[in-house]
């Protein structure tokens, strides 16, 4: 039963940092959701913006001036909190990957082994907390900007909503976050 549960915790986790890492990487954090006939498809992440013509499929993107230029809030925070979650959540991994019973090192220390699975099972609950606040945190700031342009009556044309890479940040957060109950709750 310990093993199972080890080995299930252990697919999430890494799944989960998957995830984590696309979200981080990738950028479509939010995306045109405009409802009139486009031409084009708009995405903007964390370190760029892209945009695709939907008749020829050409994307071109834009990088951000710099990563220490003056961005938005929600960018800084956004990058902070992701790029930490990833941290956090690739030491968890090495040290779960250490801390299995079916992995030879230290295979005549079990309570070791069992607090190493337990430390990784903290370190992915912190990480995936971390994770998660950031990927609402970006998710209520764009609603908050779409918000306040309708409640002043202003149209630009195009407006935002939440892109995958968004999802995918709060999907990977959730999968930390459950490796680390399996790991701390569930394995005694």
């Amino acid at each position: 039963m310990s093993v199972a549960l080890q080995m299930m915790a252990f697919v999430l986790a890494l799944l989960s940092t998957l995830f984590l890492l696309l979200a981080t990487c990738t950028d479509c954090w939010m995306v045109n959701a405009d409802d009139s006939l486009e031409v084009s498809h708009k995405c903007r992440g964390l370190w760029r913006e892209c945009v695709t013509n939907m008749q020829d499929g050409v994307r071109t993107c834009d990088q951000y001036d710099s990563i220490l230029a003056d961005h938005p809030v929600k960018i800084v925070v956004t990058r902070t909190l992701l790029i930490t979650a990833d941290l956090l959540a690739g030491l968890a991994l090495a040290v779960l990957l250490l801390g299995l019973d079916c992995i030879k090192f230290l295979k005549e220390e079990p309570r070791v082994k069992l607090k190493m699975c337990y430390g990784a099972g903290v370190i992915l609950g912190i990480g995936g907390i971390l994770g998660f606040v950031g990927s609402v945190w970006y998710a209520v700031d764009v609603y908050v900007e779409r918000a306040m342009l309708v409640s002043h009556n202003i149209f630009l044309g195009v407006h935002y909503d939440f892109g995958w890479s968004c999802w995918l940040g709060m999907a990977g957060s959730t999968g930390c976050f459950v490796a680390s109950v399996l790991l701390t709750c569930c394995l005694y």
